[in-house]
């Protein structure tokens, strides 16, 4: 132990360090501890320990560098010296504890010093450059990152004396590293001496009796500790051998020695719910006396996605014997068979939101306020009154981007009107309330918070302590949901009385001077004698037992005064048939609700909680929805969302909620179709999901969906960072969250919006925008728009010139001409990709394509070239970049050169066209000229089609963008319904409940629960299964929807339904085992196998939505967009792009690519939208142009156009007119009785045309259907691409068939599948990739129970259970998914894509196939595509297999918690009742045959009895009559 005193601290001002506007400080590294006492912050950063005041006034920081001596032999004596910044360091001292201890006027640093060595420091409280002593010791863990604890405690050692030590609980388990080399004796929980005059010196472990400690059985991870009153507090997360996560409360009784404290160990465990797995993320505990109350942060789920928080009262049992503990013991009193230790259950769940980090709890008179942080960067106030109801939580910080809240919060000691809360580099100090925004007395009340008090004399709202006197009113004591509140009571005199009640609480000088006014109309309404008014209620007995019409009452409480109008009606008037409106009008009357009718407040229920269990009384049909686009946005929320769904002609609103005790907010609804509908998603103040659901004239809401809000949008680079004055450079913004950006915007043209091109959640493309009349250069800035907001993006871009470019030059290279571009040098860094080139000769250009670039001092060269020219000489070029286009012409020397070299080349071109002249003569003689210009076309046809395959295959690739915006996932309910019932949309729509009725669990009626309890008996089930079976009349579909009514029928109860579905398997196994065990679960032929399809979906849905979904839909997307580059035939449905051959359109004739300017007609003046570029193709109909501009408009903007495709009408700008467009006119083409569809090359409309946008009035009379697609005859009465007659003309005219080469387009096929190659790998490696090393828990568990089948069967063939495994999980889950992409996505699937992802599916089945396929000239061309690809796919199959095989096995309680843990995610979703009743109907059919099997299964005849007993309910009851 070294002391230094009169160590010189050198202080050194950081440049990166500050404090902000706002009160928060930045300091130069992230925040590793900090410690808060009296008036001082102290904050360790990696490398630097800093000061400050209570308000974040740096006072001082001291460096951590330092030089490490001594410590050769011994490396508990080396010794560390700090050194001054700019002297010569070789170790850090890193803080993991920091400690003020205020009585002896010091703050304890502890740490290690590069990861090796503990090291203490002591410094003075209030100056941390004085170093008092130090040591060479571990105090603490020695990793940062651990989930450790210290903290001061004091013990007592006599009534006179107590002594302060360091309470250390330091994280064990396997992950942990090992001891630091300069550290021994690191036990689980130790006791250190805090104070330097203690026995045996500052820092010992040591006790009267040796060294006490407590050891941990198991892996443990500390959260927490504290000391209240003489007890101390420890929380921790256990995990001991193979059981689940286990949260583990530790006492200790701080009297008599470091021993005697130490072996007063008592624990309790902590049971958040019946699921098992729970963990134990921040803990704080609630001031107050006893009971002990302490507040939890609790997560379901490792990553923390699902948390809660809960308040349990710990109130330590430290009576009675001690007991061994299971996980922890003192000294060598390990337990081998310790008793489970006491339970305690939570008093109350305050609050559920996703990714909670830390909390703290502070009591404010009668109500406890909670300050919550969050991962990503919020600071969540709520409030709980005694009763623990909520308030509508508050966000009182919120970061824009996702930085993590530190685990700790403290209260600022000198006003603790503050909270601290760090943010990764930052120290936020941020007020506990906002009570000044609030602007009068409804406001301030209205924001429920416990701190606000509207003050009489101030006139406004503020903190209570604010207020100079005691004439202030606040919320009561607890939560109430009015100001003002008022009861009509009438009693058998007669007599009607008023009751008003005010819901405050008031300072003593408010109370004292408490008086109402009663008026009615004009004149002052004079009540009859009654009590006097006494706060907070005063009474009116209403003279002659009149009830005027309405009331206005005058409040006043001290200086201020409240102004209420009530509305009365005779409570016998308010009649109909009972609704939950008349319900609602009776309370709000104040009335009471008695016996379905309006009552006497006095005689009747006063909760309005009684009207929610009503239906309206008004018949409207029940919306229901699928889906929202996007789902996802910032807090700014997004203009013109979308809203998916049925039956919502009647929807007036969307209304979006948070939580459950705040106001929701409601968006009214445009353009609803019936199908969909728009609206605006509203700015929200925190981060997090809303639930949605559609909002119906009678105040009854339906559907059930969610948003999601997350942080906005931010730039971090701008790639390049310059542009050109005359504008349109694609620029790349780098960033998070920008596929939340609607528009971006420039500071030199602020009104001119451009729409991002492509946008990812790191990356957004745009075109600048021209500068008018402006001479660069001069700095830019980028604005993103997100909603209404308009962002700025950091850091600027430049704004350039125009380059400049200077000459050119030309070569002859074989049949090629290369040319080489000097440009003026600038700092523009213009790319080859920036510019195109043309030679133009004779009027006519020749594209140059781009070859590479040379940067020199002066000039920059770019070359090109001019491929497959005749001896030509080009005099100009002309080049374009952006919008601009130059025009570059041939220098005089360089034209003198190569007039030149064209007199050699004509020379020689003379010379070889005589040797032709003489060839063509003679054979000339053999062949006709007819058969000589066949052959030519011929050939040339091959050649071009041969070609530009060639060029597909070389450059398909880069066309693909990975954009794709918000990807559009169906929920859980939806997904899953459209698994069980793909084929029966009645049971689907059946078996689905909306936001109205998932609220609440539903009670199910007596024959259906009579039902259920018979189905929850497994003997009955298997035999009803087997015994439905065995019938011939029961088909494959009856056996797929018994399985799906069942899983929906039993979803709440997933381990049963486990349970049942491996007795129905063993089943089937015994049947297959003689003959045909390779054929298990090939097909869906029994209950079971649907049973097992549906329990995987169940199962894999978090994994699917997690690790697949995105690459899905990105290869689906990739799909389409190939498909859609090409032609695609709009009546045999047949495209150019394609990967299955019977798919293939090779008859397609030629085509060029368009680029439209839409124009959308906005408004009821006809005024137009910004044009829209739209990619589209001469070959194109009408109606595929118009489904192709609906879908760049959705991939633009994130949501659809409002008005559907068949009300879509288009026109096309002609000489300054505008001509429709349709699908048939007068004009079309018509062969025979078949005639051929319009298309743009039919209208000759040009690259670059305008097109518009409107909504049809009236079919036109060729079409009155709304589109020809919708005659039945479409495929006999019209043709596009293929002509009515090439399939007998092929078979008739052998000259065509030659002239129509399919094998010529095979490369096609090849090209689709090179451009979509890598989003079909990334797919599949997402299948069977294992996540951190582990697969998921059903498919590991099914695998297992598969290997358990096959050894008890004696099956020893590995290709058996190769083949199992394969046809219960690839072949019964992915395959469905595969080729079913709408069943996870709200989308609709194109039979082009049908057939590319049948071909997809089929590559994925053979990479898990043993056997091996012999290729051939014959082999079908789906097999040939992926040839080379299935081998590997194959080896990473097997290694798939055999890293599930050897992974650890899932325990029994572990899969048991998943099973509940996803029967609670989806709880009350499906309609339980409605299965029941269907699952009946198969019961009626085949009772008899039921209870036969019964009876040969030798079920107890009480079982027998229960099934006649739910026969007599269903067939008895009209009340469970269905549908």
């Amino acid at each position: 132990m070294i002391l230094l005193p009169g160590l010189l601290f050198i202080l050194w001002g950081e440049a990166a360090q500050c404090r902000g506007q706002d009160g928060s400080f930045t300091f130069n590294g992230d925040i590793h501890h900090y410690a808060v006492a009296t008036n001082t912050v102290y904050v360790a950063t990696k490398d630097r320990l800093y000061q400050l005041s209570h308000d974040l006034t740096l006072i001082q920081n001291v460096p951590q560098r330092g030089v490490l001596k001594g410590g050769v032999l011994r490396p508990d004596e080396v010794q560390f010296q700090r050194v001054s910044e700019t002297a010569w360091s070789n170790a850090t001292f890193r803080i993991n504890v920091l400690l003020p201890l205020v009585e002896s006027d010091t703050l304890i640093s502890c740490g290690v010093i590069e990861e090796e060595c503990g090291h203490c420091e002591i410094l003075k409280l209030m100056d941390i450059s004085s170093l008092q002593y130090s040591e060479s010791v571990q105090l603490g863990s020695p990793n940062r990152s651990s989930a450790s604890v210290a903290v001061l405690v004091k013990v007592e050692k006599n009534p006179t004396k107590n002594d302060t030590y360091i309470l250390t609980a330091i994280q064990q388990g396997q992950d942990q590293k090992e001891k630091p080399s300069c550290t021994s004796g690191l036990h689980t929980v130790q006791l250190q001496n805090a104070e330097k005059n203690q026995k045996r010196g500052i820092f010992s472990l040591s006790g009267e009796q040796g060294t006490p400690s407590i050891e941990s059985t198991g892996e443990v991870e500390f959260v927490d500790g504290f000391q209240i009153s003489s007890t101390m507090y420890l929380l921790s997360n256990v995990r001991s051998g193979d059981k689940s996560n286990r949260i583990r409360l530790i006492w200790l009784k701080g009297k008599g020695s470091k021993s005697d404290t130490l072996k007063s160990l008592r624990g309790a465990t902590l049971r958040v719910s019946e699921a098992e797995g729970h963990r134990l993320v921040a803990s704080s505990v609630i001031p107050g006396a006893q009971p002990v109350l302490w507040s939890g942060v609790f997560s379901a789920d490792v990553g923390r996605t699902n948390t809660e928080l809960l308040v349990f009262d710990i109130s330590p049992d430290l009576t009675g014997d001690q007991i061994p503990d299971p996980d922890f013991y003192s000294g060598g009193d390990k337990g081998s068979s310790a008793p489970e230790p006491k339970t305690l259950r939570p008093k109350a769940v305050l609050f559920r939101q996703s990714n909670m980090t830390s909390v703290l709890a502070v009591r404010h008179n009668t109500w406890v306020v909670f300050f919550i942080g969050t991962g990503d960067g919020q600071l969540i106030k709520l409030a709980v009154d005694k009763d623990y109801h909520t308030s509508c939580p508050m966000v009182l910080y919120r970061a824009d981007d996702d930085r993590q809240v530190f685990p700790k919060i403290h209260l600022d000691p000198v006003d603790r009107n503050h909270v601290y809360v760090p943010v990764r580099n930052q120290m936020k100090r941020v007020p506990v309330s906002k009570c000044s925004t609030y602007r009068d007395v409804r406001e301030c009340w209205s924001a429920q918070d416990p701190y606000c008090v509207w003050c009489g004399s101030g006139k406004s709202c503020m903190f209570e302590d604010d207020c100079v006197n005691s004439d202030w009113l606040s919320i009561p004591e607890d939560y109430q949901e009015k100001m003002v509140s008022h009861r009509v009571t009438k009693e058998t005199t007669d007599q009607i009385t008023l009751n008003v009640q005010t819901h405050l609480t008031a300072g003593q000088t408010a109370r004292s001077n408490f008086a109402c006014e009663f008026s009615a109309g004009s004149s002052a309404l004079h009540c009859t004698s009654g009590p006097p008014p006494l706060f907070p209620q005063c009474t009116c007995i209403l003279p002659n037992g009149t009830l005027p019409a309405e009331v206005l009452v005058k409040i006043r409480i001290g200086t201020m005064q409240l102004s209420e109008r009530l509305t009365l009606t005779n409570c016998s008037d308010i009649r109909g048939p009972p609704s939950s409106v008349l319900c609602r009008q009776c309370i709000e009357a104040g009335c009471g609700w008695s016996k379905n009718k309006c009552s006497w407040a006095n005689e009747g229920d006063r909760n309005d909680s009684v009207c929610k269990r009503m239906v309206s009384g008004i018949k409207f049909s029940t919306p229901e929805i699928s889906s929202i686009a996007p789902s996802v946005v910032s807090f700014y929320g997004r203009n013109h969302a979308v809203l998916y769904g049925r039956n919502l002609s009647d929807v007036t609103r969307v209304r979006m909620q948070a939580h459950t005790d705040c106001t929701p907010q409601e968006s009214p609804v445009w353009n609803n179709t019936g199908m969909n509908l728009t609206f605006h998603i509203p700015s929200a103040d925190s981060k997090g999901v809303v639930k949605v659901c559609a909002l119906l004239p009678d105040g009854s809401c339906h559907g059930s969906s969610t948003i999601t809000y997350q942080s906005s949008p931010s730039c971090s680079d701008i790639v390049p960072s310059s542009t050109w004055l005359s504008g349109k450079r694609k620029l790349t913004i780098i960033g998070s969250h920008l596929d939340f950006v609607e528009g971006v915007t420039q500071s030199h043209a602020p009104q001119e919006v451009r729409l991002p091109e492509n946008r990812t959640y790191q990356n957004l493309t745009f075109e600048t925008v021209a500068a008018v009349n402006a001479q660069g250069p001069f700095p830019s800035t980028v604005f993103l728009k997100v909603a209404n907001k308009t962002l700025p993006c950091t850091p600027n871009i430049t704004v350039y010139p125009e380059p400049k470019f200077l000459s050119f030059k030309f070569i002859r290279v074989g049949g090629d001409v290369r040319i080489t571009i000097e440009k003026k040098a600038d700092k523009l860094e213009m790319k080859t990709a920036e510019l195109s080139v043309w030679g133009v000769l004779g009027g006519h250009p020749y594209p140059c394509i781009m070859t590479a670039k040379e940067s020199h001092n002066e000039t920059d060269t770019f070359a090109c070239e001019i491929q497959n020219t005749l001896d030509v000489e080009f005099q100009q070029l002309m080049i374009k970049y952006g919008d601009e286009t130059v025009i570059l012409r041939l220098k005089s020397s360089f034209l003198f050169m190569g007039a030149a070299c064209s007199a050699a080349d004509a020379l020689l071109i003379v010379v070889q066209k005589s040797a032709v002249v003489l060839v063509y003569r003679s054979k000339q003689k053999k062949l006709t000229a007819n058969m000589n210009r066949l052959m030519e076309n011929l050939e040339l046809d091959i050649r071009n089609d041969i070609r530009q395959g060639f060029v597909d295959l070389q450059t398909e690739k880069t066309d693909l963008m990975e954009n794709v915006g918000a990807i559009p996932f169906l929920d859980y309910k939806h997904f899953a319904s459209r698994i069980f019932f793909p084929e029966r949309e009645t049971l689907m729509k059946l078996c689905i409940k909306d936001i109205g009725q998932d609220a609440v669990k539903v009670q199910l009626d007596e024959c259906c629960h009579v039902l259920s309890q018979l189905i929850h008996n497994r003997l009955f089930l298997t035999s009803m299964v087997h015994a439905l079976e065995e019938q011939k009349s029961f088909t494959i579909k009856d056996k797929c929807s018994l399985a799906s009514l069942l899983t929906v029928a039993l979803h709440g109860d997933l381990l049963y339904l486990t349970e049942v579905m491996e007795v129905l398997l063993k089943d089937l196994m015994l049947q297959n085992s003689n003959t045909h065990s390779k054929l298990l679960l090939r097909g869906t032929e029994s209950t079971v196998e649907k049973l097992l399809t549906n329990w995987m979906s169940i199962c894999l849905y978090g994994f699917l939505r997690e690790s697949v979904g995105q690459h899905l839909f990105l290869m689906v997307s990739a799909l389409m967009q190939q498909i859609k580059k090409g032609p695609v035939d709009c009546v045999t449905e047949k495209a150019l792009y394609t990967l299955s051959e019977d798919w293939l359109l090779w008859q397609a004739q030629d085509f060029s690519s368009l680029k439209l300017k839409v124009l959308f007609a906005v408004g009821s003046d006809g005024e137009l939208s910004e044009p829209l570029e739209v990619n589209s193709l001469s070959c194109d109909t009408v109606e595929q142009v118009k489904e192709k501009i609906l879908s760049t408009f959705r991939s633009k903007f994130g949501f659809p156009f409002n008005i559907p495709l068949s009300d879509v009408c288009i026109e096309y700008e002609r000489d300054g007119c505008f001509v429709p467009l349709e699908e048939v006119d007068r004009s079309s083409e018509v062969i025979g009785e078949v005639t051929m569809l319009n298309t743009l090359k039919h209208y000759k409309v040009p690259d670059g045309a305008t097109i518009k946008v409107l909504q049809r009035k009236s079919h036109p009379p060729l079409s009155p259907q709304g589109s020809v697609k919708d005659d039945e005859n479409f495929s006999r009465k019209y043709f596009h691409l293929i002509d009515p007659d090439v399939d007998e003309d092929q078979r008739k005219d052998p000259e065509r068939k030659k002239l129509k080469l399919k094998e010529v387009h095979l490369t096609k096929l090849l090209s689709t599948k090179v451009a979509v190659h890598s989003f079909v790998e990334n797919l599949f490696k997402s299948i069977w990739g294992l996540t951190h090393g582990r697969a998921p828990h059903a498919i590991k568990y099914f695998f297992d129970f598969l290997d358990a089948q096959a050894a008890d069967m004696k099956i020893t063939d590995p290709e058996v259970l190769h083949i199992w495994k394969t046809n219960s999980l690839p072949l019964r889950f992915w395959i469905n998914i595969l080729k079913n992409p709408q069943f996870v996505f709200d989308m609709e699937k194109t039979p082009q894509l049908d057939g590319c992802l049948s071909v997809i599916a089929q590559a994925f089945m053979d990479s898990f196939s043993l056997t091996e396929f012999q290729l051939g000239k014959h082999t079908p061309t789906n097999k040939l595509l992926y040839a080379k690809d299935i081998p590997r796919f194959k080896q990473e199959v097997r290694a798939y297999y055999k890293q599930i095989r050897e992974q650890s096995v899932i325990t029994e309680s572990e899969f048991k918690s998943f099973l509940r843990e996803e029967s609670k995610k989806h709880d009350n979703e499906f309609n339980e009742t409605a299965a029941l009743r269907e699952l009946y109907k198969f019961i009626q059919s085949y009772f008899t045959e039921i209870k036969d099997k019964l009876n040969e299964n030798g079920a107890p005849t009480e079982l027998t009895e229960q099934l006649h007993h739910a026969k007599t309910q269903f067939d008895g009851l009209k009340s469970c009559s269905w549908s």
